[in-house]
């Protein structure tokens, strides 16, 4: 079995779990934080959404550059979950097409001239991407429970789904 292989069974099921909780974001509360140091709801469930798509950036190139990167600016629940769609989509099929040598390269992550860190591929594609994403999307599960909206099971039921 490839390192892809083995690894699409699980962020299929993040993903579907990452989905049902960006369904939850109320429009309505967008511009809504818990604290003045953090982020709106419409800016964390965009970032959330937009994750994904570091995977394909992860895969195909060998650096992000952060002063070049334009974080995606949240509009609607439509347009996240659409974005979120994307994003899945071309992380997914560039999982699929990466070759065991390819999770071996090494990637690097900088802010212009200032060099962040450099990993082999897998470990980027498990800590900056997939580890973010969930650690991103407890986040936001705490937004939500602070909103009283109701939270999905992401590992099995939650306290809602009783």
């Amino acid at each position: 079995m490839s390192i892809a292989q083995g690894l699409l069974p699980e962020f299929d099921h993040e993903m579907t779990n990452t989905r049902a909780i960006l369904a939850r974001v109320p429009e309505a509360r967008a511009d809504w934080q818990p604290h003045a140091k953090s982020m709106t709801l419409g800016k964390l469930a965009i970032h959330v959404a937009t994750l994904p798509g570091w995977v394909p950036v992860t895969m195909h190139a060998g650096e992000l550059d952060f002063a070049n990167h334009k974080q995606a600016q949240f509009e609607n629940a439509a347009q996240m979950l659409q974005a979120f769609d994307e994003s899945v989509k071309a992380a997914r099929a560039a999982l699929e097409q990466a070759s065991d040598a390819d999770f071996g390269a090494p990637w690097t992550l900088r802010n212009g001239g200032h060099v962040i860190f450099t990993m082999p591929r897998i470990a980027v594609y498990r800590s900056f991407t997939m580890n973010h994403i969930i650690h991103h999307r407890g986040q936001l599960s705490v937004y939500l429970r602070l909103l009283d909206v109701p939270i999905p099971g992401m590992y099995g039921p939650s306290a809602d789904d009783r």
